[in-house]
């Protein structure tokens, strides 16, 4: 009998079975298999009088593969559940237990953090048991969800335009929406700066007889450029040489952020990308996880790969640019002690492996590998000067930089700007005064905060505490599908829907929705994982504050009106106005339900060809769905029909209809 080791996804099951040897085999559940169910008090699948007790079914689609896995479990001599290392990889795990009626005598649950040989056999020398805090901690972010999610979007639903709200979702639109109004509501205000131009160098008016000095209007500017001279005392030259300290390896925020400025990748395709490196690539003769686990808030790097990369960088660029392991600040809500996103090997370099990977996965491994041996080189030494000038008690100020020693830019520069603006040395001047060759006003206005990008929403997520590595993506997907923002010029602009939502949430649950609310909330399930909170009573005081809010939103919440077209209801002679149904917009009269009038679209009839089969016209028509097809005009006694688009040509071969497909004209019979 052999040991029967679980994870999830299909794609690292074999090569993970590779690394074990015959006498395991190595199954996949394909993701979750259980959720829970829509039944009981508002469709919860959660007993609100039982300590939220939750009412698990399988997924669908899942019956038979975990038919499958009980039977492989039972056949076996041991059970190994080799999920994700994170809060729901453990929650996966202890439902794959639940589920498949594992004995507590009888599995073991390993983590690893790659996928690379070393690694897999090291884990499964340390199986442990599910850690149920850290379950309880992903059940209750599971519960908390479901009942927000359900019951205030069945709330939404009934009284705006739009579908769903959220924890997390509905706070990340209050920001989009803040940040709006805020640039809305700014004022510019006129400023002005003044320079001088020198023969090798500008310098920038900063102060007046000691003290900084602001310029508001054109006639203030005027009236000090009047009282300069053109020649211009050398006050004080300052030289220091400063370090430029390297960059701490990605964690996913930070990987997102940067994916979506360096490489333009939206954080869904940097997430999917990481997801294929992390699980493995085809590298020739053997299957390899190229990255580690890239759900992380971590920075911590493991003492192997650290020891490993000095000697690395010894080997390659001297000892001189061996740095030293970064700490960051102390952060409450670095949910595990995983490692940051690194390589598996630093010896596995991009260029070496660059035939094995697509474009797009090239460019992330590369941006992750240069980043990771960047944050372990040497610091950057940089030889700052700065002078200033003085005319009429006017001081002038030229700031200057030159690197002296590269150290982590050896490898980084190209992800980093870090040009030198070098200043003359004013040691070699003969006179300690300087003639400018041109001094003028320069008109500025003061602008807004910018729009939330991608990467910019993330970290500002990421700074309040909101969410976690494993929801920054999906966060950003929901506000799109459910059309709460529009995407202009990679900035977030909150459509007319997102602004009521937030609008409505703010008028009835401003207590609940809001950042601080939020981040608490993840505070307290980072203590159910640490045992230091209990699940239930978590759940049962947001519930307490909840309930009552949902209640009075229901009553008193107002509905929005739909919009009125101008026409009247030909039946009753009320308005006509334009109601969202499942399949779009309508226009329907607004006395429903006492009229029940639906104005009928006028079809514009798009004859496409004549039909083989009767010989009337193929005309183009619409699913209740809105998709398009092709079929017979004389429906139902004829009912030929094709999802492809035809030419109006027949088959030389069959005498078929040639239809349009992306790989060209084919026939819609034979395939020709």
């Amino acid at each position: 009998m052999k040991n029967l080791v679980i994870v999830e996804s299909p794609s690292k099951s074999k090569t993970i079975e590779k690394y074990l040897g015959s006498d395991y085999k190595v199954l996949s559940s394909k993701g979750h298999i259980r959720d829970l169910s829509t039944t009981g008090k508002y469709g919860l699948g959660v007993d609100l009088e039982d300590n939220f007790k939750p009412n698990y079914i399988l997924m669908k689609g899942k019956t038979k593969l975990v038919s499958d896995l009980k039977k492989e479990a039972k056949n076996a001599s041991k059970v190994i559940l080799a999920t994700d290392p994170d809060r729901e990889g453990e929650a996966i795990s202890w439902h794959l237990k639940e589920a498949l009626g594992i004995k507590d005598n009888n599995y073991g649950r390993v983590v690893f953090n790659e996928i690379t040989k070393p690694a897999i056999e090291e884990a499964f020398k340390h199986p442990r048991l599910i850690d149920e805090d850290l379950v309880h901690s992903q059940e209750s972010r599971r519960i908390l969800d479901r009942i927000i999610g359900f019951r205030l979007s069945r709330l939404m639903q009934s009284k705006t335009d739009g579908k769903s709200a959220g924890r997390v979702q509905s706070v990340a639109l209050k920001l989009i929406v803040d940040r709006e109004r805020e640039i809305e509501a700014f004022v510019p205000e006129e400023y002005y700066t003044i320079e001088a131009d020198f023969k090798d160098f500008k310098a920038e008016l900063k102060k007046y007889r000691g003290k900084d000095i602001e310029i508001k209007t054109a006639v203030d500017a005027d009236e000090i450029l009047s009282k300069l001279s053109n020649a211009y005392n050398i006050d004080n030259v300052e030289t220091k040489l400063k370090n430029k300290q390297s960059k701490l390896p990605f964690t996913t925020s930070t990987l997102t952020q940067m994916a979506s400025n360096r490489l333009g990748f939206p954080a869904s395709k940097t997430m999917s990308i990481a997801q294929t490196l992390y699980e493995g690539v085809n590298l020739g003769e053997d299957t390899i996880g190229l990255i580690s686990y890239m759900r992380t808030d971590s920075i911590r790097l493991s003492d192997v790969f650290v020891s490993d990369t000095k000697s690395y960088i010894a080997s390659n660029f001297g000892k001189e640019y061996i740095g030293y392991v970064k700490t960051a600040k102390s952060n409450d809500n670095v949910q595990d002690a995983h490692e940051a996103i690194r390589p598996t090997s630093i010896l596995r370099t991009p260029e070496s492996i660059k035939k094995y990977l697509k474009p797009d996965e090239y460019k992330l491994y590369n941006l992750i590998y240069v980043r990771t041996l960047a944050s372990l080189m040497a610091d950057a030494k940089v030889e700052a000067t700065s002078v200033d000038l003085e005319n009429q008690g006017y001081i002038f100020r030229a700031n200057g930089s030159v690197c002296v020693f590269d150290g982590y830019l050896k490898v980084y520069k190209d992800y980093e700007e870090s040009e030198d603006t070098i200043l003359p040395n004013f040691a070699n001047y003969k006179s300690k005064v300087i003639v400018a060759s041109k001094v003028y006003k320069l008109q500025h206005f003061t602008e807004p905060k910018p729009r939330f990008t991608e990467a910019k929403l993330i970290a500002e997520l990421e700074r309040l505490g909101i969410g976690r590595p494993s929801t920054y993506a999906k966060i950003i997907s929901v506000l799109k599908e459910r059309k709460y923002v529009q995407i202009k010029d990679k900035k977030f602009y909150p459509t007319s829907t997102g602004i009521t939502v937030t609008d409505k949430l703010q008028e009835f649950f401003s207590s609940i929705i809001n950042v601080n609310y939020t981040a608490n909330m993840e505070r307290e399930l980072d203590e159910i994982a640490d045992a230091k909170l209990v699940w239930y009573e978590v759940l049962n005081k947001f519930y307490k504050d909840f309930d009552p809010l949902l209640q009075t939103a229901f009553k008193q919440m107002e509905k929005d009106s739909p919009e009125e077209t101008g026409e009247i209801c030909p039946e009753c002679g009320s308005p006509l106005v334009v109601r969202k149904g499942k399949y779009g917009s309508f226009v329907a009269c607004s006395n429903y339900p006492k009229c029940k009038y639906v104005k009928k679209e006028e079809k514009t009839i798009v004859e496409i060809c004549d039909c083989p089969k009767c010989g009337h016209k193929i005309i183009e028509k619409k699913t209740k769905r809105g998709k398009t097809f092709y079929g017979c005009n004389n429906y139902p006694k004829c009912n030929y029909a094709l999802w492809d688009k035809p030419t109006g040509e027949m088959c030389s071969n069959c005498n078929g209809l040639m239809v349009e497909k992306k790989s060209g004209i084919i026939c819609s019979e034979c395939g020709k």
